[in-house]
């Protein structure tokens, strides 16, 4: 199964972007979706490019080994069975996926017109097809379950504390915001892969595939998409929170030494490409006035060095200065999730040892621990 001749999908790796479906991006949609999620109101342009890289590779991976539990059973098209199988040993997001599937049936039943008394009575009797898709992970999760373990998480109304999370700082993030912030705030919650369906299929290539995923399946598989985004975000918040500078913190010696030297270096190549941005252009020195105008008694205005004509000076670098920066895209004062905390975020996740590692996904491929299950 682990042969690359014996797969049913080209084999994908870490970083290695996107090969057919490269002209296809989401960039523009992971920005909304990082402001969503709890990142600044304009989140950078290179986090929402490493995003997208890390998820489309995260998903290429799952794909893949879908695609190899669906040769295994025989099955021509990856099913949710599949998908389901993957993710069984992490009780916690499959219980989070088993409700969004029963949320999906009871939005379709209500968008076909039927009222929530015809809803309950199906529920309750089990006839028809207002929970096709609960039915259908009802009925693999009993095939494959000896313990009982797996049909409990269908009937657990345990509180999510993940999703709990996300909703109080989501609570948080828009008490500041005025009518058009929060417009803008809610149009970009509304965003999912699901939405853009063909657009999804285009950038994860599955016309090339030679078991293609079913209707079903895609609808998981964009569900697992944006859980990535998710999850990125939370870590890479908390990564931001303790890349903070704390005075006393008897901690800071234990920073990843991999973050403080991407940090110098990204700092570094940013003050070679901008030199005169303002941390690399030194405060203007002023002269000192010369001994002949004190004892003349001429206007001192002039022989100072930030006086006069040398104050417009001062002024013509201040605003290249800026003009600089913006060029260079340097954010001082940013609130806006950087490349190198999400880099430092899953290079704790994937870690086996540490305060993360009681989350880190059972399945690794090439190096890299599955974000979605």
């Amino acid at each position: 199964m682990n042969n690359p001749a014996a797969s049913p999908m080209p084999a994908a790796l870490p970083g290695s972007g996107r090969s057919a479906g490269k002209a296809v991006s989401f960039a523009a949609e992971l920005q909304s979706m990082l402001f969503s999620l709890g990142d600044a109101r304009r989140p950078l342009h290179e986090t929402a490019v490493l995003v997208e890289d890390v998820v489309h590779t995260q998903l290429i991976n799952l794909l893949q080994q879908a695609a190899e539990v669906s040769q295994l059973r025989g099955a021509r098209v990856i099913s949710a069975e599949d998908l389901l199988f993957l993710m069984r040993k992490d009780k916690k997001k499959l219980r989070r996926l088993l409700r969004y599937m029963f949320l999906r049936d009871y939005k379709s039943k209500i968008i076909k017109g039927m009222d929530e008394d015809e809803l309950l009575e199906e529920k309750l009797s089990g006839s028809g097809s207002a929970h096709k898709r609960q039915k259908i992970d009802q009925d693999f999760l009993s095939s494959i379950d000896q313990t009982g373990e797996l049909l409990a998480v269908l009937e657990d109304e345990e509180v999510d504390e993940v999703k709990q999370e996300r909703m109080e700082r989501a609570e948080r993030q828009t008490r500041i915001m005025d009518s058009a912030q929060y417009a803008e705030y809610c149009e970009s919650r509304q965003l999912s892969f699901y939405k853009k369906a063909s657009k999804f299929r285009d950038w994860l290539d599955c016309n090339s595939m030679e078991i293609k995923p079913s209707a079903v399946a895609m609808e998981i598989v964009a569900y697992l998409a944006y859980e990535t985004v998710a999850q990125l975000v939370d870590l890479a918040l908390l990564v931001r929170q303790d890349m903070m500078a704390k005075a006393g913190d008897p901690f800071g010696h234990a920073i990843s030494a991999a973050f403080i030297q991407y940090q110098h270096s990204s700092e570094g190549s940013c003050l070679k490409s901008c030199p005169d941005s303002p941390e690399n252009t030194p405060p203007a020195t002023p002269t000192a006035p010369s001994s002949g105008s004190q004892h003349a008694g001429k206007t001192p205005s002039a022989s100072l060095g930030n006086g006069g004509a040398g104050q417009d000076s001062a002024k013509a670098k201040q605003r290249k200065r800026k003009k600089s920066t913006a060029a260079c895209g340097v954010e001082t004062h940013s609130d806006a999730i950087q490349p190198c905390h999400i880099r430092e975020a899953l290079r704790r996740y994937s870690h086996r040892l540490g305060p993360l590692s009681p989350f880190t996904s059972a399945y690794r491929r090439n190096g890299m621990a599955f974000l979605a299950c």
